[in-house]
């Protein structure tokens, strides 16, 4: 019994290990003694300005609309008027609605769905065959990325590419093996990337 619990202690550590991305050493250094929170590998869309949003209030057709996100990262909504919306994820944006509807309706249940995404844009340089900025209307994973990039060119080094993030005033490192990935190995390393990430091949 006792050594079934080391063996799962053993594999929880290990799969923190795995879920933790590598970034710039001082800024981990940073990180652990501010307690930042490091950014994580996950699908979670954040909008954006210019970004379409379809807002549904059940029960209330009148305030269902799409909405654009204003170059100010705002967007008009009735009763509500005013709101910010860039910088938070869909499921932020659909709290903060319901909170202030709550003044007008009973239990107000809203939905909010990405209509079109005009604002994403990543970077795939190096080792490619097409480098430069995609344009894409939904978050796409790494081996998305380098597939729309036409996939590698000649002597890429496959299993040192990175992906480079600015959080916060910073920068973050993520590291990338696709042999490893493709063979079904790490496939956590596969993350979401988000607007302005920029993924470098050697």
């Amino acid at each position: 019994m006792y050594a079934a619990s080391r063996r799962g202690i053993l594999i929880l550590v290990a799969g923190a290990v795995l879920l933790c991305p590598q970034t710039v050493p001082a800024l981990q250094d940073a990180q652990n003694q501010a307690g930042a929170p490091a950014a994580r590998p996950d699908p979670l869309y954040v909008i954006q300005p210019n970004d379409v949003l379809e807002v549904f209030v059940w029960k209330e057709p009148e305030l269902s609309r799409k909405v654009l996100v204003r170059p100010d990262g705002r967007i008009s909504f009735p009763l509500v008027q005013d709101l910010q919306a860039s910088g938070i994820s869909p499921g932020e944006l659909k709290e903060k609605i319901e909170e202030q509807l709550k003044s007008f309706l009973t239990a107000p249940n809203v939905t909010i769905i990405v209509e079109a995404i005009l604002s994403y844009r990543v970077f795939v340089v190096g080792k490619v065959q097409k480098p430069g900025a995609l344009v894409v209307e939904k978050p796409v994973s790494v081996l998305q990325a380098i597939a729309l990039a036409g996939g590698f060119a000649d002597y890429a080094k496959e299993s040192e590419i990175t992906v480079v993030r600015n959080f916060e005033g910073e920068t973050l490192v993520f590291n990338f093996n696709y042999k490893d990935v493709i063979k079904g190995r790490n496939a956590d390393q596969n993350i979401y990337l988000r607007n302005g990430d920029v993924v470098v091949i050697p």
